[in-house]
């Protein structure tokens, strides 16, 4: 089947794209891929939608300023499906689903609740194509963490390339998530902490840059011994797998009395030392980190990672995947796998008490 994957993360810069042709348990072409960024007066909805959420007690409830950005959300994905087929001149009318995340504004695997905002129905009739959405919800019913989902299909990735085991494939966006693929097949997978999220929101608030590109400012500055052992104070580390994270789920207040080079340097430091923390809990070493997602793109960060692991560690890229599409693969694989009835999560990757299957459909 011909899949267009989407996936717009917890660091809310834009919608990823992917096409692919898969039967959701290998991938036998892997199309091209895209990107639209949010602009910043999207970004600053978004960003009251996060602060709204945190009262939520229904997920199915759209207060102020989510309902709004449930509207910039489905809207954007659909100019990002509609920009990427004209750009790459592909007729979506032989294009057999969508996968659409939409975006995670609330997530509370604990209270069996997570949210995420986009209209399925509104994009599947906008494009005239099938859409399967609303990903998390049935794991999460079911006791499971909701996430991550995407490590279900790492092993789809790499299946090919010849890698090492174990393996261990490193997704850094605004929140980072581990998946472990043992030399046997063992899939173990978890969120490892924060990646992006306070980095860009210290950028953000200071500069109004969406991000510190190449890790350039941050590469000027000095980490807060003080401010960092604070931070990985929090009793997320210490907890065992199968775990997950809200992307606010991390106060960085700590930092905000540096200079912003000496804050940058210090929230990079902090996510590499949240992946060490991780890999602690990993049942082997892995003889290689392959690392995806926006943190593939800041050296300053990866530096840190090679130090604090101890490892060898490469970008995505560099063996051969697109670190920034990887996400968007996933859910277009996840949506065939929804419409094949496979499982979407594992005991091992949300703790889920079997393997689960999920998605809802809209048809146009």
């Amino acid at each position: 089947m011909r899949a267009i994957g989407l996936m717009s993360g917890t660091s809310f810069d834009g919608v990823d794209v992917a096409l692919v042709e898969t039967d959701g348990e290998r991938i036998t072409s892997f199309g091209p891929t895209g990107y639209r960024p949010y602009h910043a007066a999207e970004r600053a909805v978004l960003a009251r939608a996060l602060g709204e959420a945190v009262g939520m007690t229904d997920r199915d409830a759209r207060p102020g300023a989510v309902a709004e950005a449930e509207e910039i959300v489905t809207g954007a994905h659909a100019a990002a499906v509609n920009a990427f087929a004209a750009d790459n001149a592909i007729d979506l009318a032989g294009v057999d689903v969508v996968g659409f995340h939409g975006q995670t504004v609330l997530h509370r695997p604990e209270d069996r609740l997570t949210v995420q905002i986009g209209d399925g129905a509104a994009l599947a009739r906008t494009l005239g194509r099938p859409v399967v959405y609303d990903f998390r919800a049935a794991d999460v019913a079911a006791g499971g963490q909701g996430a991550p989902l995407a490590p279900t299909i790492h092993p789809v990735l790499v299946g090919g390339l010849g890698l090492p085991r174990p393996l261990a494939v490193l997704n850094l966006g605004g929140v980072g998530n581990v998946t472990f693929i043992g030399e046997d097949g063992e899939l173990i997978a978890f969120d490892t902490g924060p990646a992006n999220a306070l980095m860009d929101d210290r950028l953000s608030r200071e500069t109004g840059q969406a991000f510190d590109e190449d890790g350039r400012i941050a590469a000027t500055g000095r980490p807060d011994d003080a401010a960092l052992g604070a931070l990985m104070a929090h009793p997320y580390f210490s907890r065992r797998p199968p775990k997950s994270l809200d992307r606010n789920a991390f106060d960085a207040t700590v930092t905000d009395a540096l200079p912003l080079a000496d804050a940058l340097a210090t929230l990079a430091a902090f996510t590499a030392a949240s992946v060490a923390a991780a890999a602690a809990h990993l049942p082997a070493k892995p003889a290689l980190w392959i690392v995806a997602g926006g943190g593939a793109r800041n050296p300053t960060l990866l530096t840190m990672l090679r130090e604090r692991l101890g490892a060898k560690v490469k970008t995505a890229d560099e063996i051969g995947l697109a670190a920034d599409a990887i996400e968007a693969q996933a859910f277009a694989v996840l949506a065939v796998r929804s419409l094949r009835g496979l499982p979407l999560t594992y005991p091992g990757t949300t703790g889920a008490p079997r393997p689960m299957t999920g998605g809802v459909l809209a048809r146009p």
